[in-house]
């Protein structure tokens, strides 16, 4: 069994560093059963408890994952490359980035000032007055603001959070469809995925506490403009989750706003009656500018502290001119009326594309957000007849866990009277896709 697995080595580091060579090589594929512990221990003649260590670290690095009545197997391979988007190809329309309409996004930045001396800022990572704009900013939404936390970016501050708090082989709640990104960081961090089944009002209480009872240790959401699906929770729904995660305390929760000012809905955050450990994450990008990498978020004082400790040992803090820059633009008068106009018209030209769409006969998906998503038979289809029309849209194949088919549309850049063409075009091409076959 060792020769057939070519595993090798006389102690715990040996053993675990073939393993970790045959993973490299291709040699051990992703889901490929290791041997027993003993058994193994016993073809190459040492401890059980040698190979229980080897296997251990394996665990640690997040080489293998352990199942329970289903042994230790090699983890599931990152899937970076398959949920990459691809080039835009020459000449089409591109609605598959994701991306703010230019227009929208503010020209110029505020005069900044280099901080004075060569000293280092660990000691006061945040600027007060970002800091207090934060918790303005956040507790007009009726989220606990109490504890705030700079990071650099939604992923960077999440990445974290999820590596001080869960362990290799731990199980996460996803949406499905989900944030493709957000995917393939959890399965990055050697975690194990469990998807969560969204709808209009995002995650579905009933597939959260199935999740919950499969052993998830932290749930990761979206309070709105859920991407793909546009999902935004009610305070009916709100309510029903939060009455679903008091029955697991020691979960933690990561709510990740990314569109707040943008979104087009009302926040109902699980940051209020939901479990005690629990972060609010809010970012910029999506309507400040896409090089401001900084995100915000409030949290338990446990949670603060386990974040801001890992951050002091890494990259210390966020810039202060980068947080000079964030804090400038967010109080800037002018900026916040560009931020209105950028908002009502994404809420209009999302409602447009819907409500074509639906004039032709085809259910969508968008209540908020700057996307919209589509069932459909099939994706490839869909996304090929599409380009043969001049349009790129996002097949749902990078958003998906175990849900249904579909295409992500970003309606950021497209006004109503080319949603009437899109919509057109869709409808023709779904027609060729059921023709072809079969619906």
């Amino acid at each position: 069994m060792a020769i057939q697995y070519g595993i090798s080595g006389a102690s715990a580091k040996e053993i675990a560093a073939s393993v970790e060579r045959a993973v490299a090589a291709g040699a051990l594929e992703p889901g490929t059963s290791l041997p027993p512990v003993r058994a193994l221990a016993d073809e190459l003649r040492v401890s059980p408890g040698t190979v229980a260590t080897a296997y251990k670290e394996l665990r640690q690095r997040g080489v293998v994952v352990t199942r329970g009545r289903g042994g230790t197997v090699v983890a599931p391979a990152p899937a970076v490359a398959s949920r990459r988007p691809p080039r835009v190809p020459e000449g089409l329309r591109d609605l598959a980035g994701g991306h703010p309409d230019p227009a929208f996004l503010p020209g110029t930045l505020p005069p900044l000032h280099l901080s004075a001396g060569a000293r280092s800022h660990r000691r006061r990572p945040r600027l007060p007055r970002l800091e207090e704009a934060v918790r303005e900013w956040l507790g007009a939404d009726g989220v606990p603001a109490g504890q705030v936390t700079f990071a650099h970016g939604a992923l960077d501050m999440i990445g974290r959070l999820l590596s001080v708090e869960l362990r290799p082989g731990d199980a996460v709640a996803m949406e499905d469809p989900g944030y493709h990104h957000m995917l393939d960081l959890v399965t990055t961090l050697g975690l194990r995925t469990v998807p969560v089944e969204v709808d209009d009002e995002g995650m579905r209480p009933e597939a959260l506490r199935a999740a919950l009872r499969a052993g998830v240790r932290a749930v990761v959401c979206s309070p709105r403009a859920q991407n793909p699906y546009g999902g935004c929770f009610s305070a009916a729904r709100r309510d029903a989750l939060a009455e679903v995660l008091r029955g697991a305390p020691e979960t933690l929760l990561i709510e990740n706003d990314h569109a707040a000012e943008v979104a087009g809905a009302p926040l109902n955050s699980l940051s209020l009656g939901g479990p005690p450990r629990w972060a609010h994450i809010r970012t910029v990008t999506k309507y400040l500018g896409m090089d401001l990498r900084w995100a915000a978020a409030a949290c338990d004082p446990i949670t603060l502290a386990r974040h801001d400790g890992r951050m002091l040992l890494t990259s210390g803090w966020v810039s202060h001119l980068l947080q000079e820059a964030v804090l400038g633009l967010l109080t800037d008068p002018g900026t916040r009326a560009l931020v209105g106009r950028a908002r009502g018209a994404y809420e209009e030209r999302r409602r447009a594309l819907i409500g074509e769409l639906a004039g032709r006969g085809i259910a969508s998906h968008g209540a908020s957000g700057m996307n919209v998503w589509v069932p459909v038979p099939d994706e490839s289809a869909v996304v090929n007849g599409l380009r043969t029309r001049g349009w790129w849209v996002a097949a749902g194949a990078r958003f998906r866990i175990a849900s249904g088919p579909g295409v992500r549309i970003s309606v950021a850049t497209l006004p109503p009277p080319d949603a009437r063409l899109l919509a057109a075009d869709f409808a023709a091409a779904l027609g060729e896709s059921e023709a072809t076959y079969g619906g």
